[in-house]
């Protein structure tokens, strides 16, 4: 599309919506003519084919809050095509758009009140223009590290120094790629670091241009040290805070702690991927902490009270109730690992029974004695019956 169509086409007539539009009602419009005049449904339609891309075209423009405005105020200004002097001007008269945006020294330079040609107002939405061609900001990359933390650590949260190695403009030729950064814009993307090329259907793709690797410079002298491309490995250590509750395997995202960007875009995300250590005492499930705790045969049939650590906190205590089984699992209210909310999970104590490998000669005739002073019937019959009737 050149600069004349842009100018003198009325794009809200084309969408047949009023000037002061809202963007819901450029949207509904442009969905239902797009629906009307697809090549889809009006196949060998040349003219439904022409009437979508200038639906396409128009949405393209209007449905952009600022490309719509650059719209407006180079229709105000140029009137539809036509300038228009001041009072006293004798009407308007016509010219020849291209001379002026071209920047030729004809009737272009007639406009030289408008500050070194007009280029500029058109230049973002056509991704051109001649001394206004910059290029585009470009996002840093996402970088991913890992981090190993004991057991304590991930529970509690801790600050751990990461060293990283990732993409920044080079600081021998400051990101320009060039020995004297003097690069030159790149002939094949005019400097955009993009080609957009035919998808059909009136839609276009756009894609890194492959001569400047998507920069829209091209280095005339290229940089010994990052070879023309202006970026350069760097190495540097970040201290990072890794948040207490974090689980082993878990993916953590550090929004702009990434790769430097280019051009004056934002700095890419860092991914760390923490790994955990085991404890020989903790386990974990969640945000509570898993404990297992030996207690004596007496202890468990008798009840009593019993001290359980705690993970970096004093133990506390716990009531065993008179014939606690073996395996049962008991809580600590609060002695877990912290939440995001500040509050901590709860401390799960399993029981296990201790049975004596050794008895003394005292001991066993203990037994003997419970032994016969508990008999009744068979534990296991039950276990039988039920086994039988399976």
């Amino acid at each position: 599309m050149s600069t004349k169509d842009f100018v003198e086409k009325d794009y809200y007539k084309v969408l047949g919506v009023p000037k002061d539009a809202t963007e819901a009602e450029i949207k509904k419009a442009y969905r239902k003519l797009a629906r009307e005049f697809h090549p889809d449904a009006n196949k060998g339609d040349a003219k439904a084919e022409e009437r979508f891309k200038e639906i396409s075209e128009a949405n393209d423009i209007l449905g952009d809050a600022k490309r719509r405005k650059e719209y407006d105020d180079a229709r105000a200004l140029f009137g539809n095509g036509g300038f228009r002097p001041g009072p006293g001007g004798g009407g308007s008269f016509n010219f020849d758009l291209g001379d002026l945006f071209g920047g030729s020294s004809g009737q272009g330079g007639g406009a030289g009140g408008f500050g070194g040609g007009l280029g500029d107002v058109f230049g973002g939405l056509f991704n051109r223009g001649g001394s206004g061609t910059r290029t585009q900001p470009r996002r840093g990359q996402d970088i991913e590290s890992e981090v190993t933390l004991s057991f304590t650590e991930a529970v509690d949260g801790a600050t751990v120094p990461l060293r990283m190695s990732s993409q920044a403009p080079c600081k021998a030729c400051s990101g320009t790629g060039d020995k004297n950064g003097t690069p030159r814009v790149c002939p094949t993307c005019v400097g955009t670091g993009q080609i957009s090329r035919g998808a059909g259907g009136g839609f276009s793709l756009t894609d890194p241009c492959a001569d400047c690797k998507g920069r829209g410079l091209i280095a005339q002298d290229p940089c010994d040290v990052c070879k023309g491309s202006g970026r350069a490995t760097s190495a540097r250590t970040m201290q990072v805070r890794i948040p207490a509750g974090v689980s082993d395997g878990q993916r953590i995202r550090l929004r702009g702690k990434g790769a430097p960007g280019e051009q004056g875009g934002p700095a890419g995300d860092l991914y760390v991927v923490v790994h955990v250590g085991a404890h020989p005492v903790f386990g974990r499930k969640g945000d509570n902490l898993t404990i297992t705790v030996p207690v004596t045969f007496p202890e468990a049939a008798l009840g009593g009270e019993i001290k359980v650590p705690t993970l970096g906190g004093p133990p506390v205590k716990l009531k065993l109730p008179a014939g606690t089984p073996n395996g049962r699992t008991m809580r600590a209210r609060g002695k877990g690992a912290a939440r995001k909310d500040g509050t901590r999970g709860d401390l799960l104590v399993t029981i296990e029974v201790l049975v004596p490998k050794d008895l003394g000669d005292k001991a066993r005739e203990s037994l003997e004695t419970y032994r016969e002073a508990t008999a009744g019937p068979d534990p296991r019959a039950e276990l039988f019956q039920a086994a039988k009737g399976a």
